[in-house]
């Protein structure tokens, strides 16, 4: 697993390398200093983890994390305990206060490898893509769904959970994002932004929007922005 340490401090950088040592599962792929450095440094490496403090010059931690299409797993380390529930908005795995103890640190090293590794599980079952010929079963509590991927014009995200948007439903699953982006078939499905994977079938119209972005409209009113990063790789898609 490859990490990244995003801090402005550089004994913060000195204390969480020391505090990774011993984890050889674990290999510190690089730092980043800021914000912007980070973004760059999460392309170039494609880090698994992120150990992230929130307060930095420029942009804070959320403010990066925004500008990110597919989020690799967070681990926020901060010396303000104010943030603790906005983080988890963030699917963050875990919260450590500064200065960071061992036994903590540990605890959030092992919450890592146990997901890892059922991750690690899934892939080797060897999941098959899904279409959208494809038919899922949908269970959001008491209700049951037998569904045909082409209907399902928006999946959105909420924290550990989906939503899924088709016909006049909008049930709730218990799947990342993440998970769902690495299943659906490309040649069907979009990954618009850190919140949302669209249906492409299901676009009525598409406008430049905000800072490069685009903003795609669904057929049945969804509005949902293609962020910048998102927009240059869905024109080249859906170019001739």
């Amino acid at each position: 697993m490859k990490a990244l340490i995003v801090d402005d401090e550089r004994l913060a950088r000195v204390e969480l390398k020391r505090l990774l040592t011993p984890f050889k599962e674990i290999s510190l792929v690089g730092e980043a200093v800021n914000a912007e450095d980070a973004l760059n440094k999460i392309t170039e490496l494609s880090p698994d983890i992120i150990f992230l403090d929130i307060q930095m010059p420029g942009k804070n931690g959320f403010e990066m994390l925004e500008e990110l299409d597919s989020v690799p797993t967070v681990i926020f380390t901060t010396a303000y305990d104010e943030y603790a529930l906005k983080a988890f908005e963030f699917n963050a795995l875990d919260y450590l206060l500064k200065p960071i103890e061992q036994k903590r640190f540990e605890e959030a090293i092992k919450k890592i490898l146990e997901k890892f590794k059922r991750e690690a599980i899934i892939t080797s079952s060897g999941k098959q893509i899904l279409t959208e010929n494809d038919q899922v079963f949908v269970k959001d509590g008491e209700r049951c769904w037998f569904v045909k991927l082409a209907s399902v014009k928006l999946f959105e995200s909420e924290g550990n959970y989906v939503r899924l948007y088709f016909d006049d439903h909008k049930p709730l699953i218990l799947r990342t994002l993440n998970y769902l982006d690495e299943r659906l078939d490309s040649k069907s499905f979009f990954r618009a932004n850190r919140k949302h994977i669209i249906n492409l079938k299901w676009i009525e119209s598409i406008e430049p929007w905000l800072n490069g972005g685009l903003l795609v409209k669904l057929r049945g009113g969804n509005k949902i922005e293609v962020s910048r990063r998102q927009a240059i790789k869905f024109k080249d898609r859906l170019s001739l």
